[in-house]
């Protein structure tokens, strides 16, 4: 049921999610200034959109952990990327990169001091039924791999 668990394979969700701030720093460094506009395929999102939807699902779903953490029978909404990325202006690529860490490192304090109990938690989805926290955090630690690789492959070509 979750898209990237082939991704996370047995890491630990949490430790992929602090590691994945270093990482997209590191690689940010490599792409240069011309790199954030490469993409990694013909028609794929560029490493500037990557890193600004990484901050659309910070934002998305820091408030989707909140909600199921302190609300009785949270009903999340949907989440359409695609249309995020079309209404929204694109920021600079700086902009989006500082977006994600702040919003990452907030998010990582809460999901640190999640009990056993929160991470049991369960919430309504209306296209994937009930699902819990901890589904979450694996869920977007798969994501965050998922992006990752595509960032790793801009920026190599970057070297080329």
């Amino acid at each position: 049921m979750n898209p990237y668990s082939s991704r996370l394979g047995e890491r630990d969700p949490l430790a992929v999610l602090a590691e994945t701030v270093p990482r997209v720093r590191e690689l940010a460094a490599k792409l240069g200034p011309d790199g954030f506009d490469r993409t990694y395929a013909p028609g794929k999102w560029t490493a500037r959109q990557i890193i600004a939807h990484l901050g659309h699902v910070e934002m998305m779903f820091g408030t989707r952990f909140r909600q199921a953490v302190t609300l009785e029978a949270y009903v999340a909404q949907p989440f359409d990327q695609d249309g995020w990325m079309a209404r929204e202006p694109l920021p600079d690529a700086a902009t989006a990169l500082e977006a994600f860490c702040a919003m990452r490192q907030w998010n990582l304090a809460l999901f640190r001091s999640l009990t056993a109990e929160d991470r049991a938690r369960t919430f309504s989805h209306p296209e994937r039924g009930s699902l819990s926290v901890d589904w979450m955090l694996e869920l977007i630690a798969g994501h965050d791999l998922n992006h990752l690789s595509q960032l790793e492959e801009i920026a190599s070509a970057s070297r080329a």
